[in-house]
């Protein structure tokens, strides 16, 4: 789906949902298509091309409940992603949110990247699959250097907002210590279904962003960006000293509390310490296998993001665990 459109007119703004293509009874459905850059046009005069071209088409209309849509963010591009980014997040996870020592950063394959709604398949060797909601953005400006600007100058660099889930096989993230490997498999990184334009005042609204994730309708991750540790003006300019960015290329800015995974108390983490490397982590995955919370086959996956008056609204995934 090249360009489907949804307008909120209550506040004269308007999302866009992009993805490469677009199916409708299994055949590739044909689409009107402009030339116009995403951050070039003005809604009004994109709505007016549009009816004009409506008007003069014979094709009927397609609309969005009938279609298949892909992800709105495609192959080639960087998916960087933030770790333990939310207060409570660390603080089960044994840090201290107050310290900041470091910003955690690093990379999924962009082979992850699937669709909205559809499916997460989980690998037949996986046995501990995690969900995490979270925030993405889309850079729409290269950089290739350290940026030395005034933090609210950072949206410059920002094209789009979009909701994602970074998936995680954790029985090959952590025993293996392979988080680009168990981060990265076919279908971990659902994207969309919206790519959100915001308007340079709405940046102000990103604290109120307010992230949801339910599991068979149970609520398991909810929280509100303003936790976050590191915020995204900060962390781009962070990034900028030791990355070099292009525009299609995304930042995943970290997941609220929630996940399935939860780390060993202190005291079993001592006594593990003792025991051989191979023999510890077997512990571990067997002491997490115990944890109801890990996706299973059959299991459906529902995330939102959106602000309380909806006036930012990055739509709804709904997400299919099935096994390989």
């Amino acid at each position: 789906m090249n360009d489907i459109l949804k307008e909120n007119p209550s506040w004269q703004r308007t999302t866009y949902d992009f993805a490469k293509r677009i199916r409708s009874n299994g055949e590739k459905s044909k689409m009107i298509r402009f030339s116009f850059r995403l951050r070039k046009f003005h809604h009004k005069r994109f709505f007016g091309i549009y009816k004009e071209k409506r008007k003069n088409s014979k094709q009927k209309p397609i609309y969005v409940q009938d279609v298949f849509i892909l992800s709105p963010i495609t192959a080639p591009c960087q998916i960087i992603c933030q770790g333990a980014n939310y207060r409570q997040h660390q603080i089960e996870s044994g840090l201290d949110p107050d310290d900041k020592t470091y910003n955690l950063f690093f990379t999924k394959s962009d082979a992850s990247l699937s669709p909205p709604v559809g499916k997460i398949i989980r690998p037949s060797h996986v046995k501990l699959l995690d969900y995490e909601i979270e925030l993405g953005l889309v850079f729409g400006k290269a950089f290739d250097s350290t940026l030395k600007l005034d933090s609210k100058r950072i949206k410059e660099y920002v094209a789009a907002f979009f909701m994602a889930n970074d998936v995680s096989a954790r029985d090959i993230q952590l025993p293996q210590m392979q988080w680009y490997k168990g981060k990265s498999y076919r279908t971990f990184c659902p994207a969309g279904p919206y790519l959100t334009v915001l308007d340079p005042e709405d940046f102000n609204l990103l604290d109120s962003l307010e992230l949801t994730l339910l599991v068979n309708n149970q609520i398991r991750q909810k929280d509100t960006a303003t936790n976050l540790v590191f915020k995204p003006a900060e962390s781009i300019l962070e990034l900028s000293q030791f990355c070099n960015i292009s525009p299609g290329d995304v930042l995943l800015t970290g997941t609220p509390s929630g996940c399935a995974l939860r780390a060993p108390g202190k005291f079993i983490q001592k006594i593990a310490s003792l025991l051989p490397e191979k023999k510890k982590w077997e512990l571990f995955v067997k002491n997490q296998e115990k944890r109801i919370q890990y996706l299973r086959p059959g299991d459906i996956v529902r995330s939102t993001i959106r602000t309380p008056d909806l006036r930012i609204d990055l739509g709804e995934q709904i997400l299919n665990v099935v096994e390989e």
